[in-house]
């Protein structure tokens, strides 16, 4: 299968990023795509809302549902996953892409982040796919995907900011659960890029500042390509992988990923968990 052509995709965090950037891709294909995010009024730092991400999916050809979703909210998932049930009559992908994010020390990371950052990545993805899995069980080649790192317990992924660590491994330990736990039946992988991905979060991040620049980076289709050529493969024997985008895209033949830089004379920052 090379084409997400009619398949049903529930995507977290879809209305800027990575995110947006896969519900696009898919939308190409000609696929259906929930845009379940939070922004619905234009937000002075973030550009993009669920609503012109929405009009951006259909057009490149796909079918929209711009949905209000605060993934920490039990009822609010479970009734934006049976509006897309009664929208387009199931679910075939899902994409945990939504992610909040705080790399601070120990001493620097306000409680309330900690909260958040664990709400959002790790208890998130696993709301979001258990809602989703009585319809992904039902479809013909169901996937779920999350945006997360490979599970590496060496000291220096958490030494610097181990709050976000434990979060972020959070959602590769659904992957590594979940992937088990229903295998045969539902592709459970997780993506995470190579390099630093320019998007307006990282921005926010301290680009200003000189910490982080998006010229050292690459475009987030970087990684909605890599995503399609996982979604595509058959999901009950493409499983319990810790997929990184360009050994993904060299899978499938992509070498030359000049195309993705931001800035091809500016060195790539690698991201950080690998």
């Amino acid at each position: 299968m090379s084409s997400l052509k009619g398949k049903t995709l529930f995507i977290t965090g879809a209305s800027r990023g990575i995110g947006k950037a896969i519900a696009l891709r898919a939308a190409r294909d000609g696929a259906n795509i929930v845009i379940a995010a939070k922004t619905t009024d234009p937000h002075p730092k973030l550009p993009g809302t669920i609503y012109s991400a929405a009009e951006e999916v259909e057009a490149a050809g796909g079918k929209a549902l711009p949905l209000l979703v605060d993934i920490r909210e039990e009822e609010g998932v479970k009734a934006a996953v049976a509006q897309t049930v009664a929208t387009f009559g199931g679910i075939d992908i899902l994409v945990n892409n939504a992610s909040a994010i705080n790399i601070s020390g120990t001493l620097e990371t306000p409680m309330k982040r900690y909260d958040l950052m664990h709400q959002v990545n790790a208890r998130g993805t696993f709301l979001c796919s258990q809602a989703c899995l009585p319809e992904l069980l039902k479809a013909e080649n169901p996937h779920i995907l999350m945006l997360s790192p490979p599970l590496n317990m060496t000291e220096k992924w958490f030494a610097p900011h181990v709050a976000y660590t434990m979060a972020k491994y959070g959602m590769s330990m659904c992957v590594l659960g979940m992937a088990g736990e229903f295998h045969g039946r539902v592709g459970v992988n997780a993506l995470w890029p190579r390099t630093i991905i320019a998007t307006a979060a990282l921005a926010m991040l301290g680009e200003g500042e000189g910490l982080i620049s998006a010229r050292n980076g690459r475009t987030p289709e970087i990684v909605a390509d890599a995503a399609h050529v996982i979604l595509t493969r058959d999901g009950k024997s493409t499983t319990g992988n810790f997929f990184i985008d360009d050994e993904v895209l060299a899978s499938a033949g992509v070498t030359d990923l000049s195309g993705y830089a931001v800035d091809p004379s500016a060195p790539l920052y690698p991201d950080i968990f690998l």
